[in-house]
């Protein structure tokens, strides 16, 4: 499912923990909702919030990290780009074909990642055939250098290659992890309980309505970023295609 549709899900039933909170304290005999009762409801409350916001945080935190390294990712393989571009070019005019094999590969690689429309399953799937950056490296070992400066010039952009084409199957493989459903399903259980045993503790009037709302819509919020941070290449938060746009603005020159 995607972060919005988890998102709505999300505010649905926390909110509906406060609703039935309101509910069942108009239906408690009044006993229940004594000075004791409301004191141990509040120690229970009390656990769930902490658990709650530990695991919130440890959560954000880790897809946060996940986006993060994703985007250091292309920001690496945009300067990887660059730096194998001047290489060729050093090397000399014969490498000119190899460059625009190169700047298809770059094309290519914008298209798939960032296109019009989200990507999707088969878009990935598509990322996965291409073999621009296979043809690439072959095309870098048919180079016959001729003294040991383009040797050398030939050994770096072969590695260079290599190291851009494992960036690009560690991505793939990044894509295919998720977080598990059990997770999500557990952690908005905790929050939808503890908005009720709020509700339970609250007057019914406009204005505490109208803050319960407010808040299972932040801890909405929160798990749309959880799930789509945890998508670097394919959710609404995706990260940003400068750095390859950049690149590709360098190559040819």
């Amino acid at each position: 499912m995607s972060g919005i549709t988890i998102a709505l899900i999300s505010a649905g039933c926390i909110f509906g923990g406060t609703l039935l909170g309101l509910a069942l304290r108009r239906m408690l005999p009044g006993h229940h909702l004594s000075d004791e009762s409301k004191d141990a409801i509040k120690i229970g409350a009390g656990m769930i919030s902490m658990m709650s916001a530990l695991v919130l945080g440890l959560l954000v935190s880790s897809a946060k990290s996940n986006f993060d390294a994703t985007n250091t990712a292309i920001i690496q393989g945009g300067a990887k780009v660059i730096l194998l571009d001047r290489l060729l070019a050093n090397y000399g005019p014969e490498t000119k074909e190899v460059r625009e094999t190169l700047r298809q590969a770059v094309v290519g690689l914008i298209a798939v990642l960032w296109p019009e429309e989200p990507v999707s399953q088969e878009d990935m799937s598509a990322f996965e055939r291409a073999t621009t950056a296979e043809k690439l490296a072959e095309k870098i070992r048919d180079l016959k250098p001729q003294n040991e400066a383009q040797r050398a010039m030939q050994g770096q952009a072969l590695q260079l290659v290599q190291e851009m084409v494992l960036s690009r199957w560690i991505q793939i493989e990044q894509g295919q992890t998720s977080l598990p459903r059990a997770f999500l399903v557990i952690v908005l259980f905790w929050l939808t309980m503890l908005y009720t045993t709020f509700g339970m503790l609250a007057p019914r009037n406009a204005t505490v309505i109208t803050v319960m709302l407010v808040g299972a819509l932040a801890l909405a919020t929160a798990m749309f970023l959880i799930v789509e941070m945890n998508r670097p290449m394919g959710g609404a938060i995706k990260v940003s295609s400068g750095p390859m746009h950049k690149a590709l603005e360098h190559l040819g020159r």
